[in-house]
């Protein structure tokens, strides 16, 4: 996988942009949803990230994600399947030159993943010294292999699993 890995310092725009598709993802599918979160990289202030907004909009369960899909459908988002990942389900989407570039997934509330994901970003938050720690490793797996976005995941996975079994989920 060729792929320019950019990891950039934390901006405080993030939180804005994130705001913004939540607004639209709200507008079509609010009703549906127990929550529609902030997750990843920017989601944490301070840390530096690939400029990507990570989002994961919960359900109750998978008795309502036709209908989620459906009208996801009618403001730009193609369901992809769970990419491999169980009770996380993958959406790409096409013209929204208006939105930064992000992710979106919808698991229901109690898929594994997305605990990981709130579990992990909120330990982030509340330890400076994880922020720090975690940044500088994807900077420098950045800077080493900054065309292969696969040794970058290979170079920051031993930070990763540290802070994970550090908040827990080892």
């Amino acid at each position: 996988m060729d792929k320019k890995v950019i990891v950039v310092p934390y901006d405080e725009a993030w939180k804005s942009a994130f705001e913004e598709i939540k607004k639209e993802l709200e507008q079509a599918i609010g009703d549906l949803t127990i929550g529609i979160e902030h997750v990843g990289s920017t989601s944490v202030e301070g840390l530096s990230a690939k400029p990507c907004i990570d989002i994961d909009v919960i359900i109750k369960d998978y008795s309502i994600f036709d209908t989620v899909v459906s009208r996801l459908e009618t403001i730009g988002y193609t369901h992809e399947g769970n990419l491999g990942i169980k009770d996380r389900e993958a959406f790409k989407y096409s013209n929204k030159p208006h939105l930064q570039k992000h992710h979106l997934y919808v698991c229901p509330q109690q898929s594994k993943e997305l605990l990981r994901h709130i579990t992990f970003r909120d330990y982030l938050r509340s330890n400076l010294a994880a922020v720090e720690k975690y940044g500088s490793t994807k900077e420098t797996a950045a800077q080493l292999f900054p065309n292969d976005m696969d040794k970058y995941i290979e170079y920051k996975s031993p930070c990763i699993e540290e802070l994970y079994e550090m908040c827990g989920l080892k």
